[in-house]
């Protein structure tokens, strides 16, 4: 009797909108439901909303629906919380079963099974689009580009399929190929892939030598990953040794990746000022600077595409803003949303909107993108992968080119001498590149 009134004070005590595991497991009775609660949940208390449609009442008279049906399967479980997550208008906040949990955070840790793509579907129009090939990949060898539209998947229609039923289809085991319809722009066409394991190593870096000579540190990040930021610090290390005059960071065509990763590069770069802010659903704002331990202070351009995204666009937009560095190439993708992974109790997960970005100088660039300083499209024919970052590569060439009259500059004003004859040439110059204002 003493036990039974313990236990009815303990679920009195939790009959708010969060129950403790005990109480939960009394009142649910079904351990599907405890995962679709616990998804419940979790958006209930940490979900963003950038569309401005989502209602608290409504999310709570949908947790009462949900949790009156049974549930004889994980299937109808997973079910009911993909249909509860449509409700959210919010195309990154999405449910992943065991497997594919588990593989999104092989993806992390630096290693990738599949065609190397990331998608993300489209709320307005319903499409399923890429966000960007992962460079050395089956789909970015077969030229696959960022926003291109998947319309069928081994001649499945992807019309109605979210993102977790297309994975499902487009991973598989390793040797097998998979076809896919792309549309890009009002013309479609098919690509068949072949299913890889990769090792992702996330960043290359060597030495390019301009025509007159000076020496150019290129560094490529191709995700950011957990190993992104080490591997970016020891490319640098390497390339200070070796004197070069200044660098270009290709950030094109990389999806994103992990926050921290992005802060921490950024820091490679940026002795001090703000790198971004984050903003909660409740208005909180977290504000991440330099660190005062950057790794060079030589000139620097970075190198953007429509490819760009995420984690890349918060290195990006903290290098345009702080004035750290110049932008080539296009607008990048525009997402500037943040998501956190969270764990459910039988082992699936939820990846879900927790915050947005704001750029140092307080721009939200989701959905917009970044535009670049200095606007260059890609070739007009294809170049090889071991073209890119040569002179072959156009953006590249641009970026280069940018660099050098960036590294001439500053050489003219360290030796410029007031008084001297060098004067007018000195005002000239810069009164053509309007870089300086005399006022």
């Amino acid at each position: 009797m003493l036990k039974k009134k313990f236990i009815t004070i303990i679920a009195t005590t939790f009959s708010g909108l969060f129950l403790n595991n005990f109480a939960e497991a009394t009142v649910l009775n079904n351990s599907y439901k405890e995962v679709i609660d616990h998804v419940w949940q979790i958006v209930y208390r940490d979900f963003l909303d950038s569309s401005g449609k989502f209602q608290k009442s409504n999310w709570i008279n949908l947790r009462k629906e949900v949790l009156s049906k049974k549930y004889s399967d994980s299937n109808e479980a997973y079910d009911a919380i993909r249909d509860m997550l449509s409700n959210l208008d919010d195309s990154y906040t999405r449910f992943l079963e065991p497997k594919e949990f588990n593989q999104m955070r092989i993806d992390t840790s630096g290693e990738l099974t599949g065609v190397g793509i990331q998608i993300v579907k489209d709320k307005e129009s319903d499409d399923l689009i890429i966000i960007s090939p992962i460079e050395g990949t089956p789909a970015y060898d077969a030229g696959i580009k960022a926003k291109d539209k998947i319309l069928s998947i081994d001649d499945i229609s992807t019309e109605g399929m979210n993102i977790e039923e297309a994975v499902k289809l487009i991973r598989g085991q390793r040797g097998t190929k998979v076809k896919l319809e792309i549309l890009r722009g009002s013309k479609s066409f098919f690509e068949i892939l072949s299913r890889e394991k990769i090792e992702i190593k996330s960043v290359s870096s060597k030495v390019n030598r301009s025509k007159n000579g000076l020496l150019i540190g290129y560094v490529r990040i191709k995700q950011f990953n957990a190993n992104a930021s080490k591997e970016t610090r020891d490319a640098i290390k390497d390339l200070e040794t070796r004197k070069v005059a200044g660098y270009v960071l290709d950030l094109r065509s990389n999806p994103g990746g992990l926050l921290e990763s992005s802060i921490d590069i950024s820091r490679h770069f940026i002795d001090k000022g703000v790198i971004v802010s984050t903003v909660s659903k409740d208005g909180l704002k977290e504000t991440k600077r330099g660190n005062g331990q950057a790794l060079t202070k030589k000139p620097l351009v970075v190198l953007v595409n429509e490819g760009s995204a995420s984690a890349s666009e918060i290195v990006s937009g903290a290098i345009k803003d702080n004035k750290r560095g110049k932008l080539v190439g296009k607008k990048t993708f525009g997402k500037g949303l943040v998501q956190s992974m969270r764990t459910l109790v039988d082992g699936s997960g939820l990846t879900v909107t927790v915050a947005k970005y704001l750029t140092p100088n307080g721009t939200d660039i989701n959905k917009s993108g970044i535009i670049p300083d200095i606007e260059v499209k890609m070739n007009i024919n294809p170049i090889l992968q071991r073209e890119i970052g040569t002179r072959r590569d156009k953006q590249y060439r641009a970026g280069e080119k940018e660099l050098i009259n960036i590294i001439n500059r500053k050489n003219q004003i360290s030796e410029f001498k007031p008084k001297t004859a060098n004067l007018n040439a000195f005002l000239q110059i810069n009164k053509e590149d309007k870089v300086f204002s005399l006022n």
